[in-house]
């Protein structure tokens, strides 16, 4: 599945966009977090309709680790999201048009 552009979705009231970009079954890019500001996508890999990677978000002096795996289908993204020692979310990205 392509998932090269831009994906929007919203969680714990905030605005997200996901700008990646795949290279073969790699995958790089964004999160924008309207709360938080962007960084970079780390360990980016897409394989067939699985994604998954990471980013690393600063929480005054700690650095939490958030690990993103999801299932595409169409224009749309099924994410589990979680945080380090922390629950999964089920969160839902589509696709920029």
């Amino acid at each position: 599945a392509d998932v090269t552009g831009k994906w929007t979705l919203q969680a714990q009231g905030a605005d997200i966009t996901l700008t990646f970009k795949v290279d073969g079954t790699t995958l790089t890019g964004t999160v924008d977090n309207s709360q938080a500001g962007p960084t970079d996508i780390k360990d980016g890999k897409v394989n067939g309709d699985d994604i998954s990677f990471h980013v690393v978000r600063k929480m005054g002096e700690t650095e939490m680790k958030i690990v993103w795996k999801g299932k595409i289908a169409g224009d749309e993204i099924k994410f589990a999201r979680q945080m380090q020692g922390g629950n999964a979310d089920e969160i839902i990205a589509k696709r920029v048009k």
